[in-house]
């Protein structure tokens, strides 16, 4: 027969396993049940937010609601409104209290407004039918996703003026402001709108989250060279989405380009670089 020390150890080992599998168990269970409670409270939080923007009385108090939401999905977040030419500071969260008191001072001239994307982690435009009202920015531990939507949500519900039409920013081809762009008819000019706003993006991103290759490039003078495969993608992109179905196009992806990667200087670019493109 074994003995009772045999019996003891046997015993303890498979109250051991026995403990082993409750533990195992309950922690599973309590990792679901966290992963459940996380996602109600985010659902909430988005439901409230989405709420709360909807209640909203005016622009003034839309962006302000806006931005207590995006705080809650970033280090910080920041709402500037798109006045004539011009980016005019709105509200702020996550800022010291001095920075914060002289933000609604702040102005940024719009020709100017991509290079945030150089000093913000998460750049969204509160868009209002094909204009920009707004630009909500964020920094720090930023979700993404969250914060597009409520801006998305944001330009549905925005009152009040937009950013200017593509014909007060750019001139269109070599003609005057406004003649060239009274000439285009209005499907022309949605897709003058359509291409600024593609070049903007595809050039803020470059500038995002290329910044080590566009610093390198600016280094050497050759922008071009250290950016190639997003610069070719970019303009075999924007070709085939605006100027095979637009005389009128401009390459306002090389305008961007020249203006937020290469500070205005064309030299920067390289000599490689293709140059403008023609329809």
């Amino acid at each position: 027969m074994p003995s009772s020390r045999l019996i003891l150890e046997e015993r303890f080992a498979e109250l051991l396993r026995d403990v082993r599998v409750s533990i195992g168990a309950e922690a599973a269970s309590a990792a679901a049940e966290a992963g459940e409670r996380a996602r109600r409270e985010t659902a909430e939080m988005l439901n409230q937010a989405v709420r709360r923007m909807r209640q909203a009385g005016g622009a003034q108090e839309l962006g302000a609601v806006l931005v207590d939401a995006a705080a809650r999905c970033a280090t910080g977040a920041a709402l500037f409104r798109i006045e004539g030419a011009s980016a005019r500071g709105e509200c702020i969260r996550g800022a010291p209290e001095e920075a914060a008191a002289r933000f609604p001072s702040l102005e940024i001239p719009l020709a100017s407004a991509a290079a945030l994307a150089g000093v913000v982690e998460s750049l969204f435009p509160v868009m209002r039918e094909d204009r920009v009202a707004a630009l909500l920015c964020a920094w720090g531990a930023a979700e993404g996703a969250p914060l597009e939507l409520f801006a998305q949500v944001a330009g549905l519900l925005w009152r009040g003026p937009a950013a200017p039409a593509a014909s007060e920013l750019v001139t269109i081809g070599t003609a005057q402001p406004g003649a060239a762009w009274d000439r285009l008819s209005t499907q022309e000019q949605e897709l003058h709108l359509r291409a600024q706003r593609f070049a903007r993006v595809q050039a803020a991103e470059m500038r995002l989250h290329q910044a080590a290759a566009v610093q390198a490039g600016r280094a050497r003078r050759d922008l071009y060279g250290a950016l190639r495969q997003p610069i070719d993608t970019a303009r075999a992109a924007f070709r085939e989405r605006f100027f095979s179905s637009c005389p009128s196009m401009v390459d306002y992806l090389h305008l961007e380009m020249l203006r937020t990667l290469a500070n205005d200087d064309p030299e920067l670019l390289g000599k490689d670089y293709p140059g403008p493109m023609a329809a």
